[in-house]
């Protein structure tokens, strides 16, 4: 693995990595779980498949300063307690690990997920997995991705406000896992960019 650096210059704004320019989420994996993701399960103890051995404690691995003020119990709890309360938006979403262990999108080099994989990414570690996990989070969450665009089709048919919580909710939370809020300007840019379709 290489280690690189990030540049953020306000919170909310765009993430930008020199080595990946199109994969810009705005969201920092501290601001993820600050803002209550996962239903506090994400950094439970797990068996992983793929690399056939029991993991615990991974994010500890990470700076102290990412779990400020977050209690444990909101990234280690068991998945038969997810709580949706945690959650930002309120609501369930995802699937289990077993299913993306079934499905192949899980990687020897991060066994929790996508998640785990953007942990490492943002705190400057790189590996052979970094180009498939820009697409995949630019298949979701990016300019063109699909979540993002479902999100903009939704206020646009509830003649809402872009900022609406109550439009979408789990595409939202969703969007959160994947280190993405929509802004404003993005909303605008896909409104403007349909309107010349």
């Amino acid at each position: 693995m290489t280690k690189t650096r990030k540049k953020r210059k306000i919170s909310g704004k765009t993430i930008k990595f020199k080595d990946f320019p199109d994969f810009i989420p705005n969201l920092t994996p501290r601001e993820m779980f600050k803002l209550g993701s996962f239903g506090g399960t994400y950094w439970r103890p797990i068996h992983s498949k793929v690399v056939n051995k029991k993991l615990k404690n991974v994010h500890k691995k990470y700076p102290k300063s990412w779990w400020k003020g977050i209690p444990n119990n909101l990234l280690v709890t068991d998945m038969k307690n997810y709580d949706k309360s945690i959650n930002k938006y309120g609501v369930k979403v995802g699937t289990s690990l077993l299913f993306w262990e079934s499905k192949g999108w899980i990687s020897k080099y991060h066994p929790y997920g996508w998640v785990h994989w953007y942990c490492d990414f943002y705190n400057g570690n790189r590996c052979p997995d970094d180009e498939r996990q820009v697409k995949r989070w630019k298949a979701l969450a990016g300019k063109r991705g699909r979540f993002m665009r479902f999100l903009v089709t939704q206020i646009i048919k509830k003649n809402a406000k872009w900022n609406d919580e109550s439009v979408s909710p789990k595409i939202r939370q969703v969007l959160q896992h994947w280190g993405y809020k929509l802004t404003k300007r993005d909303f605008d840019n896909e409104v403007k960019r349909r309107k010349k379709i």
